[in-house]
């Protein structure tokens, strides 16, 4: 988990013991999905068995028994790496179809006293894998998070948004969507934004909510998103508006809000708000 969740960069919260720091704190847990990755159009893996690894500060990452792999798609890399809480990873180069991803899995074969049991279970680069599925659902970004929680919530609060002294947007009908470890965010009907939207080229993806467009709004470049066909879980979110608390001035009920301080403070990030970005790790 990343964010400000209980094992994410930065809790919330307080604990009554030392947390640990990012990548410090591991578990491994069976999953009850299928999970299927494919390279080049070929199944590469095919599970009902995989298992989950989380590792505090990082998004979850599937690991499979290695008779759910296709061992001839698969061949001994050079590359070796080391982690300090699970031991020495071996690579594999992955030949699939008509593509060629060098050590994208890695396993490993001896890991150290106290890791979890992931003797020989292979992982997969997330990133480079052209195509995952659990069930029959393709997923996107990265792997579903079982803990990680999507509320939308009907709010009659006054919400009023604001940029330089311009009003942008205000509101007595937004949806609230509450998810785990990341900042609250308001999405308003079209109707209730008195700014001009301009229509953006970016994209982006969440595992959670599905596509986003974007605009521009105020002067800001994609400050504003909007999920047009969300998956059916947030289907409440469809056509409505949301701006970037990080870079607005948001009031609730006359209450200014203090900006959160998140990865889309800037407008640089690519992947979908409030959907961190896979590590790439071993």
């Amino acid at each position: 988990m990343s964010g400000s969740g209980p094992f994410g960069r930065k809790p919330a919260g307080t604990f009554n013991f030392e947390p640990p720091p990012p990548g410090r704190a591991l578990y491994l847990e069976p999953c009850p999905k299928r999970v299927r990755a494919v390279v080049g159009g070929e199944t590469v893996a095919d599970s009902r068995h995989a298992f989950l690894l989380h590792e505090s500060g990082h998004q979850p990452l599937y690991y499979f028994p290695p008779q759910d792999v296709r061992a001839e798609l698969l061949e001994p890399a050079q590359r070796t790496t080391r982690c300090p809480k699970k031991g020495e990873a071996s690579y594999y180069t992955i030949r699939a179809g008509d593509r060629v991803l060098e050590a994208g899995a890695w396993y490993y074969p001896d890991p150290i006293d106290g890791a979890p049991p992931i003797k020989d279970l292979i992982a997969f680069y997330w990133n480079r894998i052209d195509q995952w599925f659990e069930e029959d659902e393709e997923v996107f970004v990265h792997p579903r998070d079982p803990y990680h929680r999507v509320d939308v919530l009907a709010s009659d609060r006054h919400v009023r948004i604001s940029l330089d002294g311009e009003l942008l947007a205000e509101s007595h009908r937004a949806l609230a969507l509450f998810e785990t470890g990341l900042p609250t965010r308001w999405y308003l009907p079209r109707e209730d934004v008195v700014a001009e939207l301009e229509p953006s080229d970016k994209i982006t993806r969440c595992p959670y909510k599905g596509t986003a467009t974007y605009h521009s709004a105020g002067g800001e470049q994609d400050l504003v998103w909007c999920y047009e066909d969300p998956l059916t879980e947030v289907g409440r979110i469809a056509g409505l508006v949301c701006f970037f608390n990080e870079r607005v001035d948001l009031e609730l009920d006359g209450e200014l809000q203090e900006r959160p301080e998140s990865p889309w403070s800037h407008g640089v990030r690519s992947e979908a708000p409030n959907a961190p970005p896979a590590e790439t790790r071993g």
